[in-house]
């Protein structure tokens, strides 16, 4: 009955030790972070940033250390929270921004939300979704569905999320994160068709902390990636080398998972499932490929260029 508001906390936060449960939306989730250091001694150096909302507007949340693998892989994009004996703290200035699927949300920038084992021990709630009634005013998850032939008009950088039937994946390659560090990024690259153009989604997939998805993207499989970013190389010739490659936000889905997903009530995933039904089944398997060097953006054509 006491429940306090996002806006609500932003202007009254400073004066306030305590604070009233919150009501909110996950709209957007990160990739899991780890942040040991050998000299450090935590047990579990884990961070996870959530975009969460209420009727009022959207505020990051972020999840600390052993709270994080009891709950990350609980709450999913879309998932209702009540959260109790949460911490305020003014944001970090320096943490990525997803991209909103609903331009005219307000966002509540300076602080952040807090969950921790301890000062104070957070307690959260997961609401169901058929016991969560209309009049708390919880924003629905909007997504930025874009199809093949949009693709090309799009700006580097540009935020959206895609859908299409997976015709090649490559083999899972390593990049290192920096020159001479000893960590390194893994990646894999996949082509899927929509059905609007004659040209596939080039897709770089990093992976995210969904391996269990990550490792099992085969041709066939109706693909799903979201907070994807354009990237367009503005030097050669641009319409050869766009592509979309994966953000700390992105969320991957392949067959077998989408059911219950927010995005199943998109339009645009409509219009492809309606186009996948008119497709041969066999026809398309015939043009998939699997595994292999797949060098991209491709190398000139003679080596002076080189």
């Amino acid at each position: 009955s006491k429940l306090t508001s996002l806006g609500q906390l932003e202007m009254t936060w400073k004066s306030r030790v305590h604070f009233h449960p919150l009501l909110v939306r996950v709209l957007h989730k990160s990739r899991l972070r780890y942040y040991g250091k050998p000299e450090k001694k935590l047990d579990m150096p884990y961070q996870a940033y959530f975009e969460v909302a209420d009727g009022s507007g959207m505020m990051s949340m972020v999840l600390w250390n052993s709270l994080c693998p009891e709950w990350y892989n609980s709450m999913k994009v879309g998932t209702v929270l009540l959260l109790e004996q949460y911490a305020i703290k003014t944001s970090y200035p320096f943490k990525t921004q997803p991209t909103p699927g609903d331009s005219q949300m307000k966002r509540f920038a300076t602080i952040e939300i807090s969950l921790n084992v301890r000062d104070p021990p957070t307690k959260i709630s997961i609401i169901p979704e058929e016991t969560v009634k209309p009049e708390w005013g919880l924003p629905e998850v909007k997504y930025r569905f874009i199809t093949r032939s949009e693709l090309d008009d799009l700006p580097n950088n540009h935020s959206c999320d895609v859908i299409g039937l997976v015709t090649f994946v490559g083999r899972a390659e390593r990049a290192r994160k920096r020159e001479h560090g000893e960590d390194f990024w893994l990646y894999r690259w996949a082509h899927a068709i929509d059905g609007t153009s004659d040209q596939p989604f080039i897709l770089e997939l990093f992976a995210t902390s969904q391996p269990d998805v990550f490792e099992h993207i085969h041709p066939m499989t109706y693909l799903v990636c979201t907070q994807m970013r354009v990237v367009r190389d503005l030097t050669e010739n641009p319409s050869s080398t766009i592509y979309l490659t994966t953000s700390n936000e992105s969320q991957i889905f392949i067959t077998g998972w989408h059911k219950g997903q927010p995005y199943t009530k998109d339009t645009k995933v409509k219009n492809f499932i309606q186009w996948t039904k008119t497709q041969s089944e066999a026809d398309q398997m015939k043009k998939t490929v699997i595994g292999g060097y797949y060098p991209f953006p491709r190398p000139p054509n003679n080596f002076l260029k080189y």
